[in-house]
């Protein structure tokens, strides 16, 4: 298995990335090679202060005289910039020396540049992000969480095939259940978007869709995939977030405030260890870009370390189940419906 991650993407690059790096070296037998892409100059500072040895045959440096910013514009850099190290990474990927990217970077460049060089999948239009969301019953995927703010109900119906075969193949899941975002649960409710979309869905073979669901579902019902636009999906997404920052302060500042609260908060140390693991970011990594004819993980711009290598780690699982063979399985199995449609 071999791995193009981009070195220089992400808030705290490229130290988060190296510490990474080094940790899925250690993890993971299987990664037979990490190519670490960017200013080679800077990576080579970077693995000597955190002591990552280059003379290891599993690991080396591909320079990238170029980096794409995270406020940068994601397609226009991609095409000003051809020397990036998410342009060089995907490239790498698109030649097949590599079995998959990686990357904390800018998601609309990842994107973008992934789009680009390798293409989608046949019978897909539009790419998606899969982001998991921890609930009650495992874990729940939003797609799409931004790759495609400005979605059709057909991108939708293809997110449901895809999110099916990502959770049923990488993920384990017998019978993947699909819910649509809306304002309701009822079949009338929506816009018109998702109205049409439902439709569709009730339609599509190969897919557990159970409806129409709301917000508290992501955490209060079975399910593996929730649908709906970019726009809709990162917003939901960074609210969640946020709320979860929010509420671990009030904790801590309501526990800090009484003697008796923090004798209590000691005696459940274990409990809140296992939550704060259960709900980060960290602990799952990254989101895989469905629908491109290649292997690309987007982890959080933000991303640690630990959140680095459980990206490498969410790569090789993709990879090494063949996720994108199902998908083009289960996409052609929608063909000969949509043809019988028109």
């Amino acid at each position: 298995m071999k791995v193009a991650l981009d070195a220089m993407g992400g808030d705290h690059a490229p130290a988060v990335n190296i510490g990474g790096a080094i940790d899925a070296l250690r993890y993971y037998p299987k990664l037979q090679h990490l190519y670490l892409v960017g200013d080679e100059a800077l990576l080579k500072l970077e693995c000597a202060k955190q002591g990552l040895d280059l003379g290891d045959s599993r690991v080396s440096i591909v320079h990238a005289a170029e980096s794409i910013s995270m406020s940068e514009p994601g397609a226009k850099s991609v095409r000003r910039k051809k020397q990036s190290s998410i342009n060089i990474a995907m490239e790498m990927v698109k030649e097949g020396r590599a079995d998959a990217f990686v990357s904390a970077g800018n998601t609309g460049a990842a994107v973008a540049s992934a789009t680009l060089k390798l293409r989608t999948l046949p019978g897909v239009d539009r790419a998606g992000i899969a982001t998991a969301i921890p609930n009650e019953h495992g874990l729940c995927h939003i797609l799409d969480a931004g790759a495609n703010p400005e979605a059709k109900p057909e991108h939708l119906v293809a997110y449901a095939v895809m999110g099916t075969a990502f959770s049923r193949n990488v993920l384990g899941v017998k019978n993947p259940k699909v819910g649509l975002m809306s304002n309701g649960e009822e079949d009338e409710k929506g816009t018109a978007f998702t109205k049409e979309t439902f439709k569709l869905l009730k339609q599509t073979p190969g897919i557990e869709f159970v409806g129409n669901v709301e917000g508290r579902d992501l955490f209060e019902t079975e399910l593996d995939v929730v649908l709906c636009d970019g726009f809709v999906g990162n917003v939901m997404l960074k609210t969640v977030e946020a709320t979860a920052k929010a509420v671990s302060k009030w904790l801590k500042a309501e526990i800090k405030g009484n003697p008796l609260r923090l004798c209590g908060a000691m005696l459940a140390q274990g409990a809140f260890k296992a939550l704060k693991e259960k709900s980060s970011y960290e602990t799952y990594g990254g989101s895989p870009l469905l629908g491109v004819n290649g292997v690309v993980i987007i982890a959080h711009g933000s991303s640690s370390s630990l959140a680095i290598r459980n990206a490498v780690r969410v790569a090789m699982e993709t990879v090494s189940v063949k996720v994108n063979t199902r998908i083009e399985e289960a996409m052609a199995t929608l063909a000969p419906k949509e043809v019988a449609a028109e």
